[in-house]
């Protein structure tokens, strides 16, 4: 199913990424993951493209496994880093030979110990380009990755979001965000998009925390900060991993109450191919159904809140 038709039909929706392993062992333990939070009756997950297309194969195969084996449908996502138009063609074909609905178009980090974004000989140079090639040949639902505290790149907000906004009017038809953790990042962030003439769903991007060691590893190097509070209680911890496991569930689950209380379309989790942390939150999500609550901001497919 197409994802704009599910968050449409469903909303909120759930989601969870998963990125292919190198191993035997790691995809075993993957497919694991994925039945236990299929428990939890995700609406969708997404598979991750490595720089370079170095998971194109564990991409596509990871993603017909999750589809045929799992029973999850499946948003793949698909780089323009080291790929020709004729490569992205051949994939997108084997892809909608396995009856995927929904790409995810990036234009995809720089491989590993390269610095900046190299356009392929006959390739495509930014997300933008890659959404309006899918578009002009073939029927998938386009997302886009979006970044709520500013893309890296990018030299201020605005400039990141006019390049947004054509990534939009491109073929993306929903927007998934970088994680972050202080919500008023993403009010803010979608309150300037539809200022800008963004009217897509915004989807949070949500990782709970398990070891804060490495999420500090992970935010640096996707430019997300973490909220001084957040750092001390971490730091309050002391290294103690199921102290710190615990506080990552707990504000997770608070920050993705009150994003889903205030009108976000659902929330994609940043699993990391894990399931107890996101288990735990979607877990307290489905029993206390905040967007249910009633000081929860309304919303129709007619009347859009703030996604």
């Amino acid at each position: 199913m197409r994802i704009p038709e599910l968050i449409a039909s469903r909303r909120p929706v759930f989601s969870v990424e998963f990125f292919p392993s190198k191993t035997d062992e790691g995809r075993v333990g993957l497919l694991e993951t994925a039945r236990e939070l299929a428990e939890f009756d995700l609406d969708y997950v997404s598979v991750t493209y490595g720089a370079g297309g170095s998971t194109r194969e564990g991409t596509v195969d990871i993603t017909r496994a999750l589809k045929e084996e799992v029973g999850l449908e499946v948003m793949a996502h698909l780089s323009c880093v080291g790929e020709s138009r004729e490569g992205l063609a051949a994939t997108l074909d084997r892809l909608g030979e396995l009856g995927v609905d929904n790409i995810f178009a990036l234009r995809g980090d720089p491989p590993r110990g390269q610095t900046t974004f190299v356009r392929t000989e006959d390739g495509l140079g930014s997300a933008a380009e890659l959404a309006g090639f899918i578009k002009d040949g073939y029927d998938f639902a386009v997302g886009g990755a979006c970044f709520p505290e500013v893309h890296p790149e990018a030299p201020d907000l605005d400039t990141d979001l006019t390049y947004l906004k054509s990534k939009v009017d491109a073929g993306a038809e929903f927007l998934v965000t970088q994680l972050f953790f202080d919500n008023r990042v993403y009010f803010d962030f979608v309150d300037a998009a539809r200022a800008k003439g963004i009217e897509v769903p915004v989807i949070p991007g949500i990782i709970p925390v398990t070891g804060f060691a490495h999420t500090k590893r992970i935010c640096a190097l996707c430019d997300s900060s973490i909220p001084a509070d957040l750092e001390a209680a971490m730091l309050a911890a002391e290294g103690d991993p199921e102290a710190e496991f615990n506080l990552g569930v707990a504000y997770a689950a608070q920050q993705s109450a009150e994003l889903l209380a205030a009108g976000a379309p659902g929330i994609h989790f940043y699993a990391l191919n894990k399931a107890p942390a996101t288990r735990a939150v979607l877990g307290a999500l489905r029993a206390a159904r905040p967007w249910l609550a009633p000081h929860a901001r309304a919303w129709s497919p007619d009347r859009d809140s703030i996604a």
